[in-house]
């Protein structure tokens, strides 16, 4: 496969592609490539974690190309969708998936096959230790790939409207809802979805989806954090076994990953 480019665009950034060391883990995650523009991956080392994003506003003959990539079941799926942008956020985002994790195989999109786990969260067949997960969002798409490792990204258009205080209150935990009760309305906002995706991005690595209620565990709302899982229940030690940290995405977005930290 061919070698990381240089530097690669980030929300119109020139950035170098190099990998930083997260604290208290043996994890290196990488700056996020575009996946329409950087070319092919470079090779997926243990304890490396690959970000991939791909901006969701594309041409009809683009949506065209990345439908023909998908399994027929896929492309029926796509077609059940009644409303245009959902059916090409799915078509755009699942032949993206195939592409890349077809360039980290050595395969074709069309020959990627995947499994289902007993929630739903999709994996790979066979045994190549290639873990995936994905999110998308209005106007953006995030994937992660790492090997051997249980993993959940998610992405967050901030532009939605929400209530954030009534939204925390009822589903983030007490000690969520007294710090964000201490921030101003332009602060609250920004620390809401913060939190939100790196409750998110724990749930979907731990693939247990609406099973694991989101008040049985604390992540931090500070700015910057690299380790943000602060506490869990009923077993305290998890909290220790994940790294929870945010994922620099273009400005409008928040985005943050997961990543179990002993291999699986």
């Amino acid at each position: 496969m061919a070698e990381s480019p240089e530097g690669f665009l980030l929300a119109g950034l020139k950035i170098r592609g190099r990998l930083r060391l997260v604290s208290k883990t043996e994890l290196q995650i990488g700056e996020v490539w575009d996946a329409r523009t950087d070319g092919l991956p470079s090779e997926l080392h243990p304890g490396v974690v690959h970000l991939w994003q791909l901006p969701l506003h594309v041409s009809a003959k683009e949506v065209s190309a990345y439908y023909r990539l998908l399994s027929s079941e896929e492309q029926e799926r796509a077609l059940r969708f009644r409303v245009d942008r959902p059916r090409t956020e799915f078509v755009l985002t699942r032949g993206t998936l195939r592409t890349l994790l077809a360039q980290y195989l050595g395969s074709t999109p069309q020959e990627v096959q995947f499994r289902y786990e007993l929630r739903g969260k999709p994996a790979l067949e066979g045994e190549s230790g290639l873990c995936f997960n994905v999110s998308h969002t209005d106007g953006l798409a995030l994937m992660a790939f790492v090997m051997r490792r249980t993993i959940g990204i998610d992405v967050e258009n901030m532009g939605r409207d929400v209530d954030a205080q009534r939204l925390a209150e009822r589903f983030f935990s007490a000690r969520e809802v007294k710090a964000l009760k201490r921030l101003n309305r332009e602060e609250l906002r920004a620390a809401f979805f913060r939190c939100w995706t790196r409750k998110e991005a724990y749930i979907k690595a731990k693939g247990d989806g609406l099973s694991l209620p989101l008040h049985e565990f604390d992540v931090s709302i500070m700015r910057n954090e690299t380790d943000a899982l602060l506490a869990t229940r009923p077993d305290p030690a998890e909290s220790d076994r994940w790294m929870v940290c945010d994922v620099p995405v273009g400005p409008g977005y928040t985005a943050a990953l997961a990543v179990r930290k002993d291999v699986a």
